[in-house]
């Protein structure tokens, strides 16, 4: 039987890999006895299990990956499929959410396994492709829709999953979400609270459940106030700087335009600077603004951009834990978390300097100067 001592790694400068036999000599006892210690077999005494798990972890023992996977049809990996054709595909806070599924995943001996699609017909292909090929014991699936095809493809293979998000039938759903209805809420009440009675919104593309819930959030943070909602506060739907910017000038341009906009994302709300500034307007000033994401250019911007904030890090944490719990069994009725965004206040928004009346008629005269 083949010692540690005698054998040499294949790569300079590494350990050579601590194999069962090593630990079975180290022991005294044979491979069979060993290996069944290690996997919990009932025909071995809860001495010798103990004893054999303190030794081959002193000895820096692992499983080889197949092996499991031979054994227990599990290959302990997280799957995840990223869309680089979403609006924030490319976000930057993406490495801090991987950075954190990494850590977790690590912490509990597991790894990750990830693809990138270029359209929602190419992450279901991914999809099918590391389940047919048993890449990854389980999914997270970012950004979710009300009506989700990711769901109903894995609900039907009966693949495990966790939703970074929620969706329209929670049947079977595991999830992590922030509260972002709640964020919606907690703007209108803050805007109020500064003198704004003209409260503007501009949502997200419909479809995606965090739009549907944001929007429901600023409707509800209306009734809180006691505010009326008012169809022409509603601006067309913006994902992108560009679109919020169009936005931004179609609500300026009403006959009772807001004294204060809430946009759903961050990189909408990038477009009302663009928007006042044509409009010879001063936002924080003249117009008050309040976002979600917490998108780092935010904060570069003069003034920076009040926004709500969420830890991607620690959702990568927790999403991870719950898809290893789910994969393990538990039930997803157990498995459903939500996290709230911190607000970060700072210049974008203040008491109003002007009432709509009054920022109406600005708009008009720098319109025709």
């Amino acid at each position: 039987m083949a010692t540690l001592a005698a054998r040499k790694s294949d790569f300079p400068g590494r350990r050579p890999r601590v194999t069962i036999s090593d630990v079975a000599d180290k022991l005294g006892l044979t491979k069979g006895t060993v290996s069944r210690a290690l996997n919990d077999y009932p025909d071995i005494s809860e001495s010798t299990r103990k004893r054999v798990r303190h030794v081959a972890e002193s000895m820096g023992y692992r499983p080889l990956s197949h092996a499991q996977a031979i054994r227990t049809g599990m290959v302990r990996s997280v799957g995840l499929v990223l869309q680089t054709n979403q609006h924030d595909g490319h976000r930057p806070f993406l490495a801090n959410f991987l950075a954190g599924i990494s850590e977790a995943t690590s912490a509990a001996d597991w790894t990750m396994t990830m693809a990138t699609a270029s359209s929602d017909t190419d992450t279901q292909r991914l999809l099918a492709k590391l389940v047919e090929e048993h890449k990854a014991d389980g999914f997270i699936l970012p950004r979710t829709y009300m009506d989700d095809p990711r769901i109903e493809f894995l609900k039907r293979n009966g693949v495990p999953f966790v939703l970074f998000g929620r969706t329209d039938n929670p049947d079977g759903c595991a999830w992590f979400d922030i509260e972002s209805e709640v964020a919606m809420e907690e703007a209108v009440c803050i805007l109020y609270g500064l003198g704004h009675r003209r409260i503007g919104f501009v949502p997200g593309r419909e479809g995606y459940t965090f739009s549907e819930l944001r929007h429901g959030g600023f409707l509800s943070g209306l009734q809180m106030c006691g505010l009326e909602p008012d169809p022409d506060l509603i601006g067309p739907s913006a994902l992108n700087h560009e679109a919020g910017a169009e936005s931004t000038r179609i609500l300026l341009h009403r006959e009772a335009p807001p004294t204060a906009i809430i946009y759903s994302v961050d990189r909408a709300a990038l477009g009302a600077y663009v928007a006042t500034n044509e409009l010879g307007l001063a936002i924080g000033q003249d117009l008050s603004v309040v976002a979600y994401d917490g998108v780092p250019e935010g904060a570069l911007l003069n003034p920076p951009l009040s926004t709500f904030s969420v830890d991607m890090h620690e959702a990568g944490v927790q999403l991870s834990n719950l898809l290893i719990r789910r994969i393990g069994g538990e039930s997803v009725e157990a498995l459903r978390e939500l996290g709230r965004a911190r607000f970060l206040s700072r210049g974008s928004h203040g008491q109003p300097r002007m009432s709509s009346a009054e920022l109406s008629r600005r708009v008009r005269a720098n319109l025709n100067t």
